[in-house]
């Protein structure tokens, strides 16, 4: 599957309708995001189970805002609707691939659980 542009109008159902996502926040005046789009690409067709969508910061402000985007390129990866990992800067392929080779072999149950725990132990503290 090739990359996607997403927006506001289709954010939540591609969110919610895919096991694993890859999200590309990016600018077109933003140098290191040109230099990692043909990464990304290239990525997503060796996985063509995973969607990878592209955020254009200018013209997504408010998906930006949302996920509190200081600077670009980002790389967000959603596992379950969950975020398991958020890191601004390009990666190499061999980088991205190790990303993704690592979301696969989460166990999302006990993610899931480590979440609630922390969740238990901040409602504990107040």
């Amino acid at each position: 599957m090739a990359t996607i542009a997403l927006t506001g109008k289709d954010f939540d159902r591609t969110i919610n309708d895919n096991d694993i996502v890859l999200l590309d926040f990016w600018a077109s005046w933003c140098g290191p995001c040109r230099q990692f789009a043909p990464v990304f690409e290239a990525m997503s067709e060796q996985h063509p189970d995973i969607v990878f969508a592209k955020i254009n910061t200018e013209e997504e402000r408010d998906i930006a805002a949302q996920f509190q985007i200081r600077s670009i390129p980002t790389l967000m990866v959603l596992r379950e609707q969950i975020i398991v990992y958020a890191q601004p800067g390009a990666l190499p392929p061999a980088g991205l691939a190790q990303i993704i080779e690592k979301v696969k072999e989460l166990d999302m149950d006990d993610i899931r659980r480590q979440i609630a725990e922390q969740a238990d132990a901040q409602e504990q503290s107040k």
